[in-house]
């Protein structure tokens, strides 16, 4: 694994991501974004494991929904986002043309 896609990857998964642990899982799954993808998926799985929300009657509410929410959309996002190993990523940009046509606003006299 190279500096980029470290980088890419502590990018995507926090700072305190120990890099050990992202070197690993690179060596086993040969692309960063299936290291992302593993690691997220085990902290999805880790609070699916407990339960999502935890009243004590009186003193104290703890709701993890939100985190859970996040960390999914976290995923999709690395699901969307270009990888810096991806196929492609290097040849060729993505491109989109569009056209429009521009009218005024008001009619001048």
């Amino acid at each position: 694994m190279d500096e980029f896609q470290r980088s890419w990857l502590l990018a995507q998964l926090g700072p305190d991501t120990d890099p050990a642990d992202l070197e690993r899982r690179f060596f086993r799954l040969r692309s960063v974004r299936g290291v992302a993808l593993e690691v997220l998926g085990e902290r999805r799985a880790k609070l699916l494991a407990d339960p999502l929300k935890v009243t004590v009657d009186g003193v104290v509410t703890m709701d993890l929904q939100e985190n859970l929410r996040g960390i999914e959309r976290q995923i999709e996002g690395v699901c969307q986002a270009p990888a810096p190993d991806s196929p492609g990523d290097e040849d060729e940009q993505d491109t989109a043309m569009a056209v429009t046509w521009l009218a005024p606003s008001r009619r001048y006299r």
